[in-house]
């Protein structure tokens, strides 16, 4: 019951070690910088059309969510680096041959988050036991 427990919560990360949140909001350029995607990457990424891609209050909805996950995603991560920013960064770019030689932020930015998702909380569950 202790491991449930521990893994329920273990999809937040302890804190916010990579600054993405402004008062519970995510901080969209700061995260956009650290993906270091433009526009049309984040377009494929979220299936949300180009022109309707911006930063400000009149965020989709859908786009704002996904900006969310991706920073807690991100955070997870750099939890397991100590808050290290750079190993974070790091890791993201690097090819990894567990994810098909695909880094990982390819990953998010072919839209492929979920799995990239349950990939890093099965490894980071792995690690903690």
């Amino acid at each position: 019951m202790a491991t449930l427990t521990r893994d329920i919560f273990s999809t937040i990360p302890e804190k916010d070690y990579l600054s993405f949140f402004e008062n519970d909001k995510p901080n969209y350029n700061r995260i956009v910088d650290f993906l270091d995607f433009k526009k049309e990457d984040i377009s494929k990424a979220t299936e949300v059309p180009l022109s309707s891609v911006r930063y400000d209050n009149k965020i989709p909805k859908e786009l704002h969510e996904r900006f969310k996950e991706w920073a807690i995603l991100l955070n997870l991560v750099a939890e397991h680096f100590k808050g290290d920013a750079k190993k974070t960064a790091l890791w993201f770019t690097a090819q990894n041959p567990l994810l098909g030689s695909i880094t990982p932020r390819d990953m998010i930015r072919f839209g492929r988050y979920k799995k990239l998702f349950k990939f890093i909380f099965n490894a980071l569950s792995e690690n903690k036991r």
